[in-house]
């Protein structure tokens, strides 16, 4: 007598097909998708008929390649609206945009990622890769580090066993060991800065944000492009980060005199 499927093992191996629609960022064909996950190709095309149907997974007939669905644009604008921290951090953004006219953002940690949760766009033309829901390389951008150094050394460690660190600059980081260091200085300073490391031309600024606990929760970062940096925007927009960055942690109860706490 058969078994019935494991739902549960079902329902793991489609959230791991949405994952790698979702890092890819393209869609993806059928063969490229059986290789990066090593399912059997009847169950794969079980699962892929079920997102479709579903809305999860959207498919194209003349290039024959998959991608993300409607229903996760649908559960990712209502994620967003659910998420009481980008409602409590963007009166300080818009504070923050209106006096310098820089982009202002605010992103959470995933992995090795960091996800932008909310932005705040300037009038002065800046080609930026981000955008609310992209998640970047976090060892790339001001924002990851900060978020990065709220993790404790081991499990920092954890996380990056086996992930490559790549290059997209010639600025970026490509070692655990001087990721590492940076973390060390974050931690110290109290701030992470982004020199041309993830695109060329644009430099950040980022503080982090914690909560009642002192966690580290997300971070908050302007981004210019590096012929506007100079050195009083690049004060300002630190003090005013700070301000903010202190701001949005007291409205979640952070206590400054309190010990910060780093994630095991």
């Amino acid at each position: 007598m058969n078994s019935l499927p494991d739902p549960v093992k079902s329902a793991r191996r489609a959230l791991a097909i949405l994952e790698v629609l979702t890092e890819h960022e393209q869609p993806m064909g059928f063969t490229a998708l059986a290789e990066r996950l090593g399912y059997p190709k009847s169950s794969l095309h079980g699962l892929l008929r079920t997102l479709v149907d579903s809305g999860w997974a959207g498919f194209d007939e003349q290039t024959r390649r998959y991608s993300l669905g409607i229903r996760t644009l649908s559960a990712g604008n209502a994620y967003g609206r659910s998420l009481p921290l980008a409602d409590r951090a963007l009166p300080h953004m818009r504070r923050i945009c209106a006096e310098l006219n820089e982009t202002v953002q605010l992103a959470v940690l995933d992995g090795v990622h960091n996800v932008y949760v909310a932005k705040v766009d300037g009038n002065q033309a800046l080609a930026l890769a981000s955008a609310v829901g992209r998640r970047l390389p976090a060892h790339t951008t001001a924002l990851g580090k900060v978020l990065l150094a709220g993790l404790a050394d081991t499990e920092l460690t954890h996380r990056f066993t086996g992930v490559p660190l790549t290059a997209f600059t010639e600025h970026t980081i490509t070692s655990l060991a001087a990721l590492g260091e940076q973390l060390r200085q974050v931690r110290r300073r109290g701030y992470g800065t982004d020199t041309e490391e993830y695109t060329v031309g644009v430099r950040c600024l980022a503080v982090p944000i914690r909560d009642a606990t002192g966690r580290v929760v997300a971070g908050m970062s302007v981004s210019v492009p590096t012929i506007r940096f100079r050195r009083e925007l690049r004060t300002r927009g630190l003090e005013l980060l700070r301000e903010a960055g202190s701001g949005l942690s007291a409205e979640l109860g952070f206590d400054a005199d309190q010990p910060r706490r780093t994630t095991t």
